[in-house]
């Protein structure tokens, strides 16, 4: 992952997991809102998450990987932010006197 700067493109729940999710996550992730990684996981293989800098939510036990942990987010319900990046030029460099 290059950046570090993520957009919800995907902030739906699946009707058998609001009960657990409303129960787990404090917070949630809300579509078309961009976030801070502050960690990726790769919880052994079974799926990416993220943990956000503007999300926390308290650790649980995580069974399948048998640790407490921090819920994280699946990486597929983000997509990167693209950074613009100006280049400097002499016509730019004019403009700006």
């Amino acid at each position: 992952m290059k950046s570090s700067r993520l957009v919800c493109v995907d902030d739906s729940i699946k009707f058998d997991q609001i009960v657990f999710v409303s129960e787990v996550y404090q917070q949630w992730v809300k579509k078309g809102e961009e976030y801070t990684v502050r960690q990726v996981l790769e919880n052994d293989g079974i799926v990416t998450g993220v943990l956000l800098n503007e999300v926390v939510n308290e650790p649980i036990w995580q069974k399948l990987l048998g640790r407490y942990q921090e819920p994280a987010f699946r990486l597929n319900r983000f997509a990167e932010v693209e950074e613009t990046v100006l280049e400097y030029s002499e016509e730019f460099a004019n403009f700006a006197e």
